[in-house]
């Protein structure tokens, strides 16, 4: 079977990727000009990340979780595609209609820059959630925690993660929960964030999510996103 070490690195390099690089591929498809390259990486977002995340919480088949866990990923799955497709399909239009203050561009925008991220972001948080209560409550692993490519992976995964939350403008829901969610961590499953990587993984990440959350709001006086200080 695959290792756990290699699933978290999988998942950590296609999540930065799919995450961060489509909003530099603004250029448009050479063989259908009404599209972005960017929307075409997007198509295969869901496709590529999700199998990871469930990869991820079975532990690369070596887990068989209790039917609630398997509802509670699907319908999580279920929201992170919704919003995430939401946002390619909403952003692709828009970026043809161009500015606008009627009812087609607000309704557009809504989708686009509020719904869409929020649907999305939570399911990202709450994959994060289930993974960690779900890989907390297995038994022992059978292979030990590395903690240098471990904190390397969670860093990727916390950047990407509070970048993404800073660009869709969720922070107001995404900080909030990602202090309880590492306050839960720290209380609760300290012990087996020192035995499993991917507790210890997204323990990492939250961290450091934190950490930028904290940075930006002191250095720049509040959340704006990177696009609109000129960084994207």
């Amino acid at each position: 079977m695959v290792k756990r070490s290699s699933i978290v690195r999988a998942f950590a390099l296609a999540f930065t990727i799919f995450i961060l690089v489509p909003p530099f591929l603004g250029k448009p498809l050479p063989f259908y000009p009404l599209m972005h390259w960017a929307d075409l990486v997007d198509v295969f977002t869901p496709i590529v990340v999700i199998p990871l995340y469930w990869l991820l919480f079975t532990d690369g088949g070596r887990i068989a979780h209790p039917l609630r866990f398997v509802v509670a990923f699907v319908v999580l799955a279920a929201i992170w595609a919704e919003g995430q497709g939401m946002h390619l399909s909403a952003n692709s239009i828009g970026n043809l209609m161009g500015g606008g203050s009627d009812d087609i561009h607000r309704l557009a925008h809504f989708y686009d820059e509020v719904l869409s991220h929020y649907l999305w972001h939570f399911a990202i948080l709450g994959f994060a959630v289930l993974l960690s209560l779900s890989a907390a409550r297995a038994s022992a692993p059978d292979e030990a925690v590395r903690w240098v490519p471990t904190l390397v992976w969670g860093l990727l995964y916390g950047l990407t993660a509070s970048l993404a939350s800073l660009e869709g403008e969720t922070v107001p829901m995404v900080l909030p929960l990602s202090a309880l969610f590492v306050a839960w961590l720290l209380v609760r499953s300290l012990d087996r964030a020192r035995s499993h990587g991917v507790v210890a993984f997204f323990l990492c990440g939250y961290v450091v999510a934190l950490i930028v959350f904290i940075g930006w709001g002191i250095a720049w006086g509040g959340f704006p996103a990177p696009s609109e200080v000129g960084l994207i």
